[in-house]
Parts: structure tokens; C-alpha cells; sequence
């Protein structure tokens, strides 16, 4: 066989050509299967680490956010009436408290597959990079509500790998951990508006002063397009680039078929009524009481100043929008405009002790001095009610009690102390007067004799009793209220007299929950019998005289439509009248901070402020007379004796007493027994049918 032959094959056997190729491709074969192996071993070790990770993110808690929620302090009648915060101003409310219109236009611009994707928009990501890479430069963002929700809410805004790949982290944690109505509601809880305002329900109130859940659907377009740039896109900023926007968002909203195309149009042409800034209603009101509620919180609750400014509580309070209006107004036109007088009102309801209207002063802005608690002024005569009740309680005096109105020397300390009061202008009767002329004509020598009878520190001990802690000396002069007591302290012991002699301890605060709503303090007001409601009764009973005829009130009696007792209260520098219906204990000051002397025309503007507020208060409270308790009785006496007073006497008054302390003799000028027996007929008669007499009487005035 020739070589060439033998090279060919020939001689032997011949092979297929397909194993030849078979034998050829094995060894390739050989080393793709062995790389499946390892490409199919590495993507089960990746899955397992992918899920792995994934498991790790699910039972991993999201790292504390470090976002301030605004805190707040309601009124009465549960509205936020005003807003403690740190620089930042947020609001936090239910996903259902906020308008569709702004859930909707925030979508439409900024995540419209928001309840589609996962928390990454895959085909907002490659739109976003195809716009760029045309414009070589960022035109379009694609970044997820859930993920600027992460960024915001756990992050900073540093453009770096590390936080981008803990932006990721925490969206997905997010989408994990929350709904999407959750996350949603983050989000619009937090996002930033500009101005200080984060979240929707303070930027609501900010740009146009209503709730979230009132905005139409211009107002939020045009706040859903400020998160985006609130320096450029902010109506107080620039009114033409917020417009813009604003048309930006309905044309998006028309084009996704949220809206119709009209409605876009008409929202877009209409003009909207901004708040101005710096005037909405977190400007707050009623801003000495609002002071007073953080003094309250923090010193004597106990609440810590960074939970009150950041941490999202709820003060509910006592406070009345209606009364406080009133005192407002009250305080306002009770004093001429160019006067530098001052004023101060503190309004308590007796019943409940609630702190319902509170006027600290006449221009918060220029002095924030809150003169319902100064404790540098004199009551004046408005503090003898409190001596005439020790006196009454004891049983040392009864309304018919009689001393001499005239200039009179008293000695004390055991013969070696003088002192010689006088009254108002030097006007005396010369003559005997009782406790109910003395209390109406605010009669000072009968006071300092009824002090000089029951004891100085008698009445100052009564005075610890009805909530005064102001310090006191157990003088005679005491008896003319010379030692400083706060308006606040007066309207109190006040508001026990009103509630049949029991004190409930003043309160402003009702209630204070936590950020999500657990009560962190509630109120719980200490009832205290002072005195009997039968003394009470009586010594309101003579109160009610100071607006009669010849009273110190009388001049605004005609203004008051209700059943009223009070206490007016003069010295050089100071005037008072604190006074109560059965709904509201009231003390109004009115003088000069330094002191200065009163004008006689400047001494009588507490009465008014205290008749205007009072009627405007309880405006639409129908009037009510004081309750009678057990234990009093009504009986004829003769002013001139103190006697009873028989059918004869041609000078008879109805006079209440508790019950075993009304007089016994008859006025033997003017009777007999007989005649007093019929009297007291009479005054029983009369006492039972007087109830609808008074209120005519108080309606006609």
C-alpha cells in the first residue's frame, strides 16, 4: 500500500464522519456542562443570598426617623388653636382627612405607577435615562414616592454611593414593612412646602388657612407642585413659576385621565385666596393662655420642652373660643386706643374650674408680661367678700349686723399699734350700717371693724382655703385687701363663692396624648368644700347688691341681663371688679405697670370690660339664678334696728340668713310678735314666687 494511501485510510477501516465530528465537539461539550454546573451553582448561591438579604430587610426595623412632629393645643370644642414646633411646622393626619384632589395631583406628578411598582418605577428609571442621555444632562428625575419618602425620612440629601444604596435598602424595607396608603400617607405627612411647613395639613393652613381635607382642586394643584422647588415654586416666592406649575400638574392630571381636560382649564383660570404669611392661623390666638399652657406643661406637668416642641403631642384644653373672643373684645374697647393702661381678664367656669377666657394684657406683641398672675397688685375692697365669708361662717356676723360708718381710730397688737382707715372721698353716714349696705357702698370702717371681730389671721387662713397663696400679714389693714393678690388667685376664690361654697382647683389643661394618641396626663381636678352652701348662698345674696341702686356696680347693672354678685375694688393705682353668674367666675384688673396713679374716669373701666364680657360670654346661655340650698330662710328685717320687722313697718327688706341666725326680737316701734309671725309668712310667700320676679326684673333692665 502506498504511502499516500496509507495517509488517506486506505488499507484500514474506514470511520463516520459524525463520530469524527462527535469526538471533536465532546471536549467543548465536556466544558459548557461543567460551566452550566457552575453558572447554575453560582445563581443558586445568588438567589439564596438575594433572598437571604431580602429575609434580613424584612425582619430588620427601619432605623429611627429623625423627622419633628409639630406639637398642638386645642380649645374647648377640640379645633387647634394654636402650635408648638422647633423652627419646623408639622402636622400629622389621617390619609383620610386629606383632600383626594392633593393625593391625586401628587401622584399624577410625581409616582403615577405608584400603586403599581415595588418601590422602584423601572419604566420611570429608563424614561428618565433616555430624556438625559438626549439633553446630556439630568432633566427628569425617577426617583418613587416611597423612595424620597426613605431619602426624607432617614437620610440626608448627599449625592453619594453609600446613601443611594441605603436609599435602596430602605424602600424596600418600606414597601415591607407599610401599605401603600401608609407609605402614602407618610409621605404627604412629611413632605416639605416650604416656609416651615412640612406635611399638608400645615401647609393647608399656611397658604390658605383652611384643612387638607377642604382643599379644592386648584389650591391643590398648586401645592403639590412647591415640594418640588419650594424656593422657585412658592406663591410667596414667585407667584408666575408657581402658576406654571400649578397648569403643569391639571394638564398631567387631564392627560392620565384623572380630571377632564374643562375642569383643568377652570382650575387653572381660577384665582386663589392666599393667607397672608405670617398670619394663618399658626400665628395662634389667645397667646397669654397659650403661654400659660406651656408654663404648665413643662414646669408643672413635667413634659419635656423637646417632646413639646417635636414630638407631636395634644394638649387639650379648657379654654373657650367664644368667651375668649369676648375678652378680647371686652379688654379692647374698654380702654381708649392711645391709652398706655393696661388690663388683664381671667374668666373660670365654678362648676368645673375650667380656665375659659384669659386676657394677659393689651398688645401681646409689644409686652408678653401676663398680668393675670401678677401677684404685685392690690385687690382693694374686692377682697373683703373673702372676710365677710369668715365672718359669716363663724357666726361672729350676720347680714344685719350693724357698726358705724365714721371716721374711727382702731388699736391692735395689744394697745400699741393704731390705725386709721377712712373710706372712698371721706363719704360716711355717720350713722349704724350693715353688712349688706357696707358691702354695696364697699363701706371701710365696717370692714375693718368685722376684721378687728373675727380675727386677721381668721381670714387669712380662709383665704389659704379658697386658693390665694399670696402672702399676707394678719393686719387690720388687711380687711381693705392692701396685701397683692393676682387676678387669677381672686377669680378662683371667686368661683367658690359661685359653686355653693365648694372649690374646684383651676384647670387649663384637660388632657395630653403622645404622637400616636396613648394619654400621657389627664386632668383630674381636686373638689374641696370650703364652706357650707347655705353661707355661700347668703354671702352671694349680699354680693348681688353691688349692682343695685347705691351700689359700686350699679352703673353697668343696666348692661348685665342676668343675675350677677360681685365685688368692686379701688385703690391709688389699681381697679378691680371680680364678680360670678352661676356659669363664670370673672376677675378684671385694670391700672399702670409702673404704678402710676388712676384718673377717677380711668378707675371705672373694669366695670364695664367685666359687663361686656359677661353678657357677651354667655350670650347664648339663657339667664339662671343662683341655686338655693337647704339651710337659708328669708325674713323681713328693719335695716334701721336689724330687727325683724313687722306687716306695719314702714320700712321693710327681704333678707336671707342661714337658717338659726335670722333675728328673734321684733322692732318694737313697728310690731309685735304677731306682726313678725305674718311677716315671715309674707317673706316665705314672697321668697317662693321671687325667682320669676328677679328675672323679669334683670330682663327689663
Amino acid at each position: 500500500m502506498s504511502w499516500y494511501r496509507m495517509k488517506r485510510g486506505g488499507g484500514g477501516k474506514r470511520r463516520l464522519p459524525v463520530a469524527i465530528q462527535a469526538e471533536r465537539w465532546m471536549p467543548l461539550l465536556r466544558r459548557l456542562r461543567k460551566g452550566l454546573l457552575y453558572a447554575g451553582g453560582a445563581l443558586l448561591v445568588l438567589f439564596m443570598a438575594a433572598f437571604g438579604f431580602l429575609y434580613y430587610l424584612r425582619v430588620q426595623a427601619l432605623p429611627a426617623s429623625s423627622v419633628s412632629q409639630t406639637s398642638q393645643m386645642l380649645d374647648l370644642q377640640g379645633r387647634v388653636i394654636d402650635t408648638f414646633h422647633a423652627g419646623e411646622n408639622r402636622q400629622s393626619v389621617p390619609l383620610k382627612q386629606i383632600s383626594p384632589y392633593l393625593v391625586e395631583a401628587t401622584l399624577a406628578i410625581e409616582d403615577r405607577r405608584f400603586y403599581d411598582h415595588l418601590g422602584f418605577d423601572m419604566k420611570g428609571m429608563a424614561r428618565a435615562a433616555v430624556v438625559n442621555l438626549e439633553h446630556l444632562s439630568r432633566e427628569q428625575g425617577a426617583s418613587t414616592v416611597t423612595q424620597q419618602l426613605a431619602r426624607n425620612l432617614y437620610l440626608t440629601h448627599e449625592r453619594t454611593w453609600s446613601r443611594k444604596l441605603k436609599e435602596a435598602m430602605y424602600t424596600i424595607q418600606l414597601e415591607m414593612h407599610y401599605s401603600k396608603d401608609e407609605i402614602l400617607s407618610m409621605y404627604l405627612n412629611q413632605i416639605y412646602y416650604g416656609h416651615g411647613a412640612y406635611g399638608a395639613e400645615a401647609a393647608s393652613e399656611l397658604y390658605f388657612g383652611k384643612h387638607a381635607s377642604e382643599l379644592t382642586l386648584a389650591e391643590s394643584a398648586m401645592l403639590a407642585g412647591i415640594p418640588k422647588g419650594p424656593k422657585y415654586y412658592s406663591p410667596y416666592m414667585d407667584m408666575k413659576n408657581a402658576k406654571d406649575r400649578q397648569r403643569t400638574i391639571l394638564q398631567t392630571m387631564a392627560d392620565q385621565g384623572i380630571i377632564l381636560q374643562a375642569d383643568a382649564k377652570a382650575a387653572g383660570a381660577q384665582l386663589l385666596s392666599f393667607v397672608p404669611l405670617g398670619s394663618s392661623k399658626q400665628a395662634g390666638m389667645a397667646p397669654y393662655f397659650r403661654d400659660y399652657i406651656r408654663y404648665v406643661a413643662v414646669d408643672k406637668l413635667g413634659i419635656d420642652e423637646h417632646l413639646l416642641s417635636e414630638g407631636g403631642i395634644r394638649i387639650y384644653t379648657t379654654l373657650d373660643p367664644e368667651a375668649q373672643r369676648a375678652a378680647e373684645e371686652a379688654v379692647a374697647s374698654g380702654i381708649p386706643a392711645g391709652s398706655e393702661q393696661q388690663a388683664a381678664l381671667v374668666s373660670i367656669d365654678p362648676r368645673t374650674g375650667y380656665v375659659k377666657a384669659m386676657v394677659g394684657g393689651r398688645d401681646y406683641k409689644t409686652n408678653q408680661y401676663n398680668r393675670v398672675f401678677a401677684t404685685t397688685r392690690q385687690p382693694g375692697s374686692s377682697f373683703k367678700p373673702i372676710l365677710y365669708l369668715t365672718a359669716l361662717q363663724q357666726g361672729a356676723l350676720t347680714p344685719v349686723s350693724q357698726f358705724k360708718s365714721a371716721p374711727t381710730v382702731f388699736t391692735y397688737d395689744d394697745g400699741r399699734k393704731t390705725y386709721a382707715p377712712s373710706n372712698y372721698n371721706s363719704k360716711y353716714t355717720n350713722g349704724l350700717i350693715d353688712m349688706r349696705q357696707a358691702i354695696a357702698s364697699s363701706d371701710n370702717i365696717y370692714a375693718v371693724n368685722s376684721i378687728m371681730k373675727v380675727g386677721p389671721q381668721n381670714v387669712i387662713d380662709m383665704a389659704r382655703k379658697l386658693g390665694i397663696d399670696s402672702p399676707m400679714k394678719p393686719l387690720p389693714s388687711l380687711a381693705l385687701g392692701t396685701f397683692p393678690v393676682s387676678p387669677f388667685e381672686m377669680a378662683s376664690a371667686f368661683g367658690t363663692f359661685a359653686n355653693g361654697g365648694v372649690r374646684i382647683e383651676p384647670t387649663a389643661i384637660l388632657r395630653i396624648e403622645d404622637g400616636k394618641g396613648e394619654v400621657l396626663y389627664e386632668a383630674k381636678p381636686a373638689a374641696v368644700p370650703v364652706v357650707d352652701a347655705a353661707h355661700a348662698y347668703v354671702l352671694t345674696s349680699l354680693m348681688e347688691s353691688v349692682f343695685d341702686t347705691g351700689g359700686t356696680g350699679n352703673r353697668v347693672s343696666a348692661m348685665i341681663k342676668r343675675p350677677v354678685a360681685g365685688k368692686t375694688g379701688t385703690t391709688a393705682t389699681d381697679a378691680w371688679l371680680v364678680g360670678y353668674t352661676p356659669e363664670l367666675a370673672t376677675a378684671v384688673w385694670v391700672g399702670y405697670d409702673k404704678g402710676r396713679k388712676l384718673t377717677p374716669a380711668e378707675a371705672h373701666r373694669a366695670a364695664p370690660i367685666f359687663a361686656a364680657y359677661t353678657e357677651q360670654a354667655l350670650a347664648a346661655v339663657p339667664p339662671k339664678i343662683f341655686p338655693l340650698p337647704d339651710g337659708v330662710v328669708s325674713v323681713y328685717v328693719d335695716p334701721e334696728s336689724g330687727k325683724l320687722a313687722g306687716k306695719t313697718c314702714p320700712n321693710r327688706r327681704l333678707e336671707t340668713f342661714v337658717s338659726g341666725t335670722q333675728p328673734v326680737e321684733v322692732c318694737g316701734a313697728h310690731g309685735d310678735a304677731g306682726d313678725a309671725a305674718a311677716g315671715s309668712d309674707d317673706a316665705k310667700r314672697e321668697q317662693t314666687s321671687s325667682w320669676w320676679k328677679q328675672l323679669k326684673r334683670w330682663w327689663s333692665n
